[in-house]
């Protein structure tokens, strides 16, 4: 049974910075496309960053030159560095697996781990 398990949520002042992990089982990781993703209270889950398989990165707009994504494909884990927090950036960060394989997708996600950005 594929898993993915958040962490590194918490509460932080406006300013200042955390850095969420995602750990995989169970599922050929190296190969997926890993993405965090994010849902503020109201709101509509967001794309906040994707690692793709091949290495290249791709990020949502608010997250660009604040937030990093990396991976490490022998430990089964993704990272989301955040620095510069804002109050806007609370919310429940979610991690994603994806790919396609022989015409069909597998996706996978994590339960979610919470942010909160106080001001």
């Amino acid at each position: 049974q594929a898993q993915l398990v958040e962490s590194g949520g918490g509460l932080v002042q406006a300013g200042g910075s955390l850095r969420l992990s995602c750990a995989a089982s169970e599922i050929s990781f190296s190969i997926f496309d890993m993405s965090w993703y994010r849902q503020a209270p109201g709101a509509q889950r967001e794309l906040v960053a994707t690692l793709f398989s091949d290495s290249t990165v791709q990020y949502a707009a608010f997250a660009k030159g604040r937030f990093t994504i990396s991976r490490d494909n022998a430990k089964k884990t993704v990272h989301l560095r955040m620095n510069s927090l804002e109050s806007e950036d609370t919310a429940v960060y979610y991690c994603h697996a994806g790919t396609m394989r022989f015409g069909h997708s597998m996706n996978y996600w994590g339960r979610g781990t919470q942010v909160t950005v106080s001001s």
